[in-house]
């Protein structure tokens, strides 16, 4: 089964310590989808160049010298360090780098990534950078592509990215998510499916197909994947009722929508923060293995 690249690179790991962000998932993803037969690249770093297509440069500025406020590391909710901030460059290169190869092979994979609460101007919610949006505006000015969406499966509403792309026809946003989370204040997407708590499978597969076909319209010329695994009944940070199956049932979806339309789909990972990591470990490598089928 494994043909498909997957990427990843060590340096994923933000170094939060104990933090309900596990980041050293990606190391336990890695593990464990190279034990069962996937083959891996590492990214390059993203440039500063792509970070500014999307983030304003004094943002960009405080990261990298590390001078945030206080109130940009309350609202970032994870500690400060160079280490965190080279994980953002390199996750973003893996973002960049899964949607290269998604427009030459049809499907490109980071294990990194989907950092969908970051705006151009700050970061919040455990995001300080938005790969998915600069990977975007990298295609776009290169020339790849000129449309894209983003179909955004986390259990907490793409925030960053709808307001990103607010003002951009180019760009359709879709994001399937519960309603009574954070963020408090969601801009909207071009599509939004707000779920009340306790949402099941079986309503949310029907209203993620529904949305998919939907989206359909906007013909984009690439589909960016946001492949949270909170929406799982055992997460810590989530109020939906999903299980392992109607997750892995829920990649299927998307990967299929993609392929029986011959759109070049990037997935990137997302939330995950399972009492159990090795649930949320499961689920990203379960996602890993429908885009492999």
């Amino acid at each position: 089964m494994p043909a498909l690249r997957l990427i990843y690179h060590p340096g994923y790991d933000l170094s939060l310590g104990d933090h309900v962000f596990p980041s050293h998932k990606y190391r336990l993803i890695h593990a464990r989808l190279l034990a069962e037969g996937f083959g891996f690249v590492e990214p390059a770093p993203a440039t500063d160049a792509d970070m500014l297509l999307v983030h304003d440069a004094e943002w960009i500025d405080k990261l990298r010298e590390g001078t945030l406020t206080q109130r940009d590391i309350l609202r970032l909710e994870i500690p400060y360090s160079y280490a965190m901030v080279d994980a953002f460059w390199l996750a973003t290169g893996g973002t960049i780098l899964a949607a290269r190869n998604a427009l030459q092979e049809g499907i490109g994979f980071n294990i990194g990534g989907g950092f969908h609460h970051a705006f151009a101007n700050y970061g919040e919610g455990f995001c300080a950078i938005n790969d998915v949006a600069v990977a975007i505006r990298r295609l776009q000015k290169d020339g790849l592509v000129r449309s894209a969406l983003v179909v955004d499966c986390d259990v907490h509403h793409g925030n960053g990215t709808a307001a990103i792309f607010a003002r951009d026809p180019d760009v359709a946003t879709l994001s399937i998510h519960q309603l009574n989370n954070y963020p408090f204040e969601k801009p909207s997407s071009t599509i939004d499916i707000d779920l009340p708590d306790g949402t099941g499978d079986e309503e949310y597969l029907r209203r993620l197909h529904d949305a998919c076909d939907m989206a359909a319209g906007y013909a984009p010329d690439i589909i960016f994947y946001v492949a949270g695994a909170d929406p799982f009944h055992g997460d810590q940070l989530g109020g939906l009722r999903l299980t392992i199956e109607g997750l892995r049932r829920r990649d299927k979806l998307v990967v299929d929508f993609a392929r029986t339309r011959s759109i070049p789909l990037a997935i990137v990972l997302a939330g995950g923060y399972a009492a159990n990591v090795e649930d949320t470990v499961t689920i990203h490598c379960n996602t890993a293995k429908a885009a492999a089928l």
